[in-house]
């Protein structure tokens, strides 16, 4: 555990995941306790897992809040819960999505969607098998506390950021920002159109990006890698990537029309594991999307095709 500044302590948890390690934060509650941002993945022996955590704390755990409902925010959610009590709080959208996901699976509709994107039969099987695996690690909670833009937790006011995730929401207060995955250093997050997904995630994502640099916190805690120390800063690198980004999906649509997993293709090229060949088919979409919100490409069905083609 570190003391990231007076009243915030990170925890940083091992992934079995492309990125190896997602961290949760503690913030000082105004009774003396603590609030907990973020679960980790669930665990098979969550006693093993969190009594260490629980026991170098000075006061109770006294509520718990999930940013986001990907598997390693909102995994661990019902083993702390259970072990300490606590009322789980998560954003009123994302909750949705939560159930929608985790609650309520549809392989059939897994199978379709991949399919109807170009994703051969073999990448969609280990998509499948790798996805059934890490279902087992999503101890949801049903029913949490649901939160909305505005809201206050404590005195730390919520945001709604989408594009990570829907419904993904951050807590702010004196210009700290509790993340998620909403901004990273390093590296950056994973926009991707999905079965469930609001219709165009980079939109949403690129008006995250102009909320962050209109805040403009002093610094973001966020779910992996370093703080952020100039928000608004990185958030216009971020944005200037994605610019990037949109021209060379734009540059791959030329000629016949093309799937998502094409594009993906040529935008992340190589033999990459099933996981992340879906993480780069699901970026492809949104760009895709983007293009054709902004009238840069057109859909010939599920494919997509260059303007005037």
């Amino acid at each position: 555990m570190e003391v990231v500044e007076k009243g915030v302590r990170r925890i940083t948890f091992a992934l079995p995941l492309g990125i190896d390690h997602v961290h949760c934060y503690l913030l000082r509650s105004s009774n003396g306790g603590w609030i907990l941002v973020d679960t980790g993945l669930g665990s098979r022996e969550p006693e093993a897992k969190w009594r260490p955590v629980l026991d170098e704390l000075d006061a109770p755990i006294e509520q718990i809040v999930v940013t986001h409902m990907h598997p390693d925010h909102v995994g661990g959610a019902r083993d702390i819960q259970e072990l300490t009590g606590a009322p789980v709080l998560q954003g009123r959208e994302d909750y949705d999505q939560c159930v929608a996901a985790w609650g309520r699976r549809d392989p059939e509709r897994f199978v379709a969607y991949w399919s109807s994107h170009g994703m051969p039969g073999l990448t969609i099987d280990g998509i499948a098998r790798e996805s059934e695996r890490l279902m087992a690690a999503v101890h949801w909670v049903e029913d949490p506390e649901l939160l909305d833009a505005g809201d206050e937790v404590d005195g730390w006011r919520v945001e709604v950021l989408r594009g990570h995730a829907d419904g993904h929401i951050v807590l702010l207060r004196d210009g700290v920002m509790i993340a998620g995955d909403t901004i990273l250093g390093g590296i950056t997050p994973a926009i991707g159109l999905y079965p469930n997904s609001r219709p165009d995630p980079l939109g949403d994502y690129l008006q995250t990006l102009d909320r962050i640099e209109e805040l403009a916190p002093r610094v973001a805690y966020t779910g992996h890698r370093d703080a952020v120390l100039d928000p608004a800063a990185r958030a216009r690198e971020i944005r200037g990537h994605h610019i990037e980004r949109l021209a060379y999906a734009e540059e791959a649509l030329d000629g016949e029309p093309l799937s998502g997993y094409d594009v993906s293709l040529a935008l992340w090229p190589g033999d990459l594991p099933p996981t992340l060949r879906r993480f780069a088919t699901a970026e492809s979409l949104a760009h895709l999307e983007r293009l054709v919100h902004e009238g840069r490409a057109g859909r010939a069905g599920l494919k997509y095709v260059s303007v005037g083609s």
